[in-house]
């Protein structure tokens, strides 16, 4: 199997080598690199371009979320995993605007931190339970009746599946709330992506947002 290559941003060198001895210790990862700034986890990137980036927020110099929208600008298709310790809304939502695919905070385990990066590498997109929570509370906020109005392009089951999306269900989960194959269920995913122009799921989460929260 080949490994995830995996570079690390974090301006903390304690915590660096924990995650550098985790990750070396998995048969799957790679730690290719380590970045104790935003500049140079923008350097990092660009010579190494590792398959995800770990990105802590708030480094010296440039911090985590605009290193994140500048390397995602040239190395799209790099997955960057917010690993932090602030869960506040703004930082949350800043972070997926600028691309990244998933927000973990530190407290999470070497299980979820693991899986995350898997997820992430695979072009999915991931948040800690409690960001999730929060995430679906807000959608649950806006209401199914939001989404016809704001998203008149999609079919009504597509907006049915949209409305799970925005409450970070994966595709297994949207199958089995909508009784569909899983086929059918990425077939609505791809045509969403498509009508709403956007890459992955944490987009489309933002395209949610963005148009019911004014």
């Amino acid at each position: 199997m080949e490994q995830m290559r995996v570079l690390i941003a974090d301006d903390h060198p304690v915590f660096r080598d924990g995650l550098r001895t985790l990750l070396g210790s998995m048969p799957e990862t790679e730690v290719v690199g380590e970045a104790s700034t935003g500049d140079e986890a923008i350097a990092q990137a660009a010579t190494l371009q590792p398959d995800v980036i770990l990105m802590d927020l708030h480094m010296p110099g440039l911090n985590g979320i605009e290193a994140t929208r500048i390397i995602l600008r040239t190395s799209p298709h790099i997955g960057i995993l917010v690993l932090t310790m602030f869960e506040d809304d703004d930082s949350v939502f800043a972070a997926m605007l600028a691309g990244a695919r998933g927000y973990l905070l530190k407290g999470a385990d070497q299980s979820e931190i693991v899986r995350a990066l898997t997820v992430v590498n695979h072009g999915e997109a991931i948040f800690s339970p409690s960001i999730a929570g929060r995430l679906t509370h807000y959608f649950a906020l806006l209401g199914n009746a939001s989404l016809p109005q704001v998203f008149t392009a999609l079919t009504e089951r597509e907006r049915e599946v949209m409305t799970l999306i925005a409450q970070c269900c994966n595709n297994a989960e949207i199958a089995g709330r909508l009784v569909l194959s899983p086929k059918t269920v990425r077939n609505h995913v791809s045509n969403i992506f498509n009508k709403l122009q956007v890459a992955d799921r944490a987009q489309a989460i933002i395209r949610a947002r963005e148009a019911g929260l004014k």
